[in-house]
Parts: C-alpha cells; structure tokens; sequence
C-alpha cells in the first residue's frame, strides 16, 4: 500500500452509502504523526456529518474523530509520542496555534479550529480524514499517548464523549457539594453521569421516558425524574445545582429545565442544537441563572481527563463491530441501539 493513502470508509454525499475506497493522506512534514488505526468509536457528530446536518458536508468524507492507533512514523518536532506508542484523536485535529485563545491552552476555542473530519489542513488545503479507516495523520498537538490503564477500544470513546463532558462539569466547579441533572442517558450522558460522581456530586437523570431507569442506576444515579410528567418534575424544581445538557430536541421545555436550577445555578449546552435556540424563558436573569456552552475540550483538558479517568475508574460502556462492518454500524446507531457507544475495531 502507498504509504500516503488512506483506505477507509467514504461517503461522497448526501444519502450516499459508505464504500470502502482510498483518498489521498495528508502530506508528511516534521510535525505529523501517523497512526495504524486499531480502533474509532461512533458519534452522533458522524452522522450529522454524513447526512450534511450541520451545513453542507465537504465531500467525500471519511468520519469519526474518536480514534485510537498505534504510532508507525514521527517528524522531527515530534516529543510527546514515539513509534510504537498507542496514541489517541479526538474531534480537533488543528488550530492556528497563534491567536490569544491557542496561547493560553484553549486551543479547542480557536477561530481557525480545524476538524478531525470534513475540515482542511493549513497550507496545502488537503482534506482531514477520519477514523472510520486503516491509517490516520496528523499534527502532534492533538495526538495524546493512551496511559497503560486504559485498553485502546475502551480509551477511543474518551476523545469526544468524554472529554465535551468532563471539561465543562470541571470548569463549572462540579464538586461534593454539587447537585447534576444529566438531560440524556445517552453516548455523552452516560460519561456526565460518571465524570459527576467521581467529582463527589449528586448525579440526578432527567429523561423524556423511564426506559433508561436501570442503566441510570448503575451508572450510580442518584435518582430518576422523567421530563415529560410534571409530577416527576415538581420534585425535583430548584433542587440542582448544574445541568449538562447532552441531548436537544426542538421541543425543549425551557422553562420546565430551567425552574430545576437553583439560584445562581449553571445550565451546559454540549449538544449542538441543529437549529436557533428559542423561547428561551426570561427567569434567568433574576435568578442569577448561567447559561452555557462548551465545545469538546483543549489538548490540556484531554490529558487532564485520561489521568482523572484512570485514577478514579470512569469507564465508557461500549460494543465493538468489526471495522469490516461500519456501515452495519451506522445504521444501528441511526436505530437508538447503541448502550452507550459503539467501537469500530480494526
């Protein structure tokens, strides 16, 4: 195989079905890494991806950004991993390394962020390909060796579920006196719950149904409320101290949510609405509410997370499907099957 091709799972466009193809890899200079993938988790970001949810896709488009490999090249600028290493990608894969938010370590705020997928690298305006594929390239600063303690499949999911809920829940000061409610039990919802009672909290769950009730509990809630049964709601109103919002649909009660803050509370937005947010209730100005976004988390925050992670045992539930069988994949992630994240494995 030609050393700078990518073979991997190609959508070229709308309703197109994935097909196994090649596609040029990124160019080699003295600050690239490259990676034999082992494994790449499914988000829902892909699929926004595929179907050109979020505007339009620059096609064709290899997805996923939750990638584990192993080390097979390194440039000359390249310290932090050597060939032979696991390493691990999340959803960034590039900023300007330059502006004011690059230089104080929050690079994922960057203007000039650049994706893991459906993005261009710097300079040459090669497409960035994902990981639904063999190989990966790409820029060492978003390149983390994986620790020992954490097995790569297991390791994958952190890249992006993990990380887009661990940095806003540790920004936000989510602490022994903290109480969480987690609106979806879902990829991202169900690390909340877990970065949560590592951090010492009360975790409540808040779904749209009781269907979740028993997974909510093992991953250690501390209580269940459904959204959509004002009973269940009025026991929990103004008893929270966050929220972290994982799951966003168009019929979102603002003001049920948000009467479950207590004063001075925090709402998080780390769903990306595919839409305008509105009917917005203006409570949250008296009640001195927060309302929040965040977006994945900085290369600092990652490795902040896999340390926390290994040290208190957060770990993702996880199926794996043959890296073979990706489009099969997809498709039960279309289908709500996912407990809580599918893993590709080469």
């Amino acid at each position: 195989m030609d050393s700078r091709t990518v073979h991997g799972w190609v959508c070229n466009g709308k309703d197109q079905p994935l097909v196994w193809s090649e596609q040029p890899r990124k160019t080699f200079d003295e600050d690239t890494v490259d990676l034999n993938i082992t494994h790449c988790g499914i988000c829902a970001s892909d699929l926004f991806t595929l179907d050109s949810g979020w505007g339009k896709t620059d096609y064709p488009c290899i997805v996923g950004h939750e990638i584990v490999g192993v080390v097979t090249r390194v440039g000359k600028n390249v310290k932090n991993v050597q060939v032979g290493d696991r390493a691990g990608v999340g959803a960034q894969c590039m900023s300007c390394l330059q502006c004011h938010p690059c230089q104080h370590q929050h690079e994922n705020l960057c203007p000039d962020m650049v994706g893991t997928y459906n993005g261009r690298w710097p300079r040459t305006n090669e497409r960035t390909f994902g990981g639904y594929a063999d190989v990966w390239s790409g820029h060492y600063n978003f390149v983390f060796k994986i620790p020992d303690e954490l097995p790569s499949e297991v390791a994958a999911t952190f890249f992006c579920a993990g990380v887009t809920t661990y940095a806003p829940m540790k920004r936000y000061n989510v602490n022994s006196q903290s109480v969480v409610g987690v609106i979806g039990i879902g990829g991202l919802g169900h690390f909340a719950v877990q970065w949560g009672k590592a951090l010492g909290a009360k975790v409540v769950a808040l779904s749209h149904s009781d269907r979740k009730r028993e997974d909510a509990k093992k991953l250690g809630c501390d209580d269940y409320f459904v959204t959509g049964e004002k009973e269940s709601l009025a026991r929990a109103r103004q008893s929270l101290t966050h929220i972290i919002c994982t799951s966003f649909g168009n019929n979102f009660d603002w003001g049920s949510i948000l009467g479950l803050l207590k004063p001075g509370g925090v709402f998080i937005m780390v769903a990306i609405p595919s839409s305008n947010l509105t009917d917005i209730p203006p409570i949250f100005v008296p009640r001195q509410l927060t309302l929040a976004g965040s977006c994945i988390g900085s290369p600092e925050e990652i490795r902040e997370m896999l340390d926390f992670a290994c040290k208190t045992g957060v770990r993702p539930w996880i199926s794996k499907y043959p890296m073979t069988e990706a489009p099969e994949a997809v498709q039960a992630m279309r289908d709500g099957k996912a407990r809580y994240r599918f893993v590709l494995e080469n």
